[in-house]
């Protein structure tokens, strides 16, 4: 069976991958496996960041079982987010990463890390990158 390893950030971006992950999902006959990585700090910025996460994967996962998609979450821990996302699509034995491109800014980009180009570099997983603005069908 395969398996999606689907990474997202906030509630919005968890929204947008919604439909092209179930038809992935429906189409390779995948369970799906919903990852957010928070970073480390301590304070009221943890505590927004695991939020967001946890109302992500939450989202995610009530409209993917809505469409008889198997799904597990896993909220994570860690200062290198991609590191975190591919280490855990090695050990998971996942088939495919998946991600929802969202609309930051350079600036925003380059405090974060950029997360795709880091998965790109560094994996033989194929990496899906989705478009925020994207309607299509795959």
């Amino acid at each position: 069976m395969s398996r999606l390893l689907v990474a997202v950030s906030s509630p919005w971006a968890a929204q947008k991958v919604i439909d092209p992950v179930a038809l992935l999902a429906t189409q390779l006959n995948a369970e799906v496996l919903i990852v957010h990585v928070s970073r480390p700090s301590a304070g009221q910025m943890r505590e927004h960041e695991q939020a967001d996460g946890e109302s992500a994967m939450y989202l995610l996962r009530e409209a993917l079982q809505q469409r008889d998609v198997a799904v597990q979450t896993l909220l994570m821990f860690s200062d290198d987010i991609a590191r975190a996302v591919l280490n855990t699509a090695i050990e998971r034995e996942c088939t495919v990463i998946v991600l929802g491109l969202t609309n930051k800014n350079v600036f925003a980009r380059l405090l974060a890390g950029n997360v795709p180009v880091e998965l790109i570099k560094n994996t033989r997983i194929p990496v899906l990158l989705l478009p925020p603005d994207w309607t299509g069908s795959l």
